[in-house]
């Protein structure tokens, strides 16, 4: 028996007043997997995600969760091309995501110091947010991430406004995270980021999804013209 599906849409519709963002979107996601959203600039990547986590309602279809183990509900995390933190210490931008889920006090001290020492900013907690490198602030929203502890964390260009060594750091992170079970669904214009942390390519074109494989086949047959075209650079305007 298939196991049951973490998130589900059902021919899903999103619309930004007259712009049709997505039409007719149906996906099963199934407890950690690794899916890459891929397509050009517009092609609705963005918005997928933001309906996946249920930052968006569809403005048509049907969106459903399941839940995590022992019949808890289903915790998502989401981190952006550039993510946002506070003028606070990067201890403090953990420990306050921490407190917005509830979590206060002794727990939450010990999973910030955690969260930071598994992304190496344990030497960096009193220091500024903002003035940490664009690579140690990716780094410090990916440890405000894991210290909520979703059970999908969902990726908008998570990498694409770093350099290589920055990237590869980032990439590490996320292969050590599903590792430990957790889904992970990002959207990335980074052919190569996709081949070495996916297992599963959606490629969306005009908000429609046109092939959904796993990463092998998708590479190798590519399985709708489109995706084909998409891949030698060719892309749909």
């Amino acid at each position: 028996m298939a196991e049951p599906a973490l998130i589900a849409l059902d021919q899903v519709g999103l619309r930004y007043g007259a712009h049709e963002a997505l039409c007719g979107v149906s996906l099963c996601i199934a407890p950690g997997e690794r899916v890459a959203f891929v397509g050009a600039n517009g092609s609705g990547k963005s918005s997928l995600l933001r309906v996946l986590h249920g930052l968006l309602a569809p403005s048509v279809g049907t969106r459903s969760q399941g839940v995590a183990a022992h019949g808890r509900a289903l915790r998502f995390a989401m981190l952006f091309q550039r993510p946002f933190l506070l003028r606070l210490s990067a201890a403090a931008n953990v420990r306050l995501a921490l407190w917005l889920g509830g979590v206060r006090g002794a727990d939450a001290q010990a999973r910030t110091a955690e969260a930071l020492r598994r992304v190496g900013l344990h030497g960096e907690a009193a220091r500024a947010a903002q003035a940490l490198s664009g690579g140690q602030q990716q780094r410090l929203a990916l440890a405000r991430a894991w210290a909520l502890q979703p059970d999908v964390l969902l990726l908008d260009e998570p990498t694409a406004s770093l350099d290589p060594s920055a990237k590869r750091e980032v990439e590490a992170l996320l292969e050590e995270f599903s590792e430990h079970g957790m889904t992970l669904l990002m959207a990335s214009h980074n052919l190569g980021q996709v081949k070495r942390l996916a297992r599963r390519v959606v490629y969306l074109e005009h908000g429609r999804v046109l092939a959904d494989a796993p990463i092998a086949e998708f590479f190798e047959d590519a399985v709708a013209p489109e995706a084909r075209l998409f891949l030698k650079g060719e892309l749909p305007w």
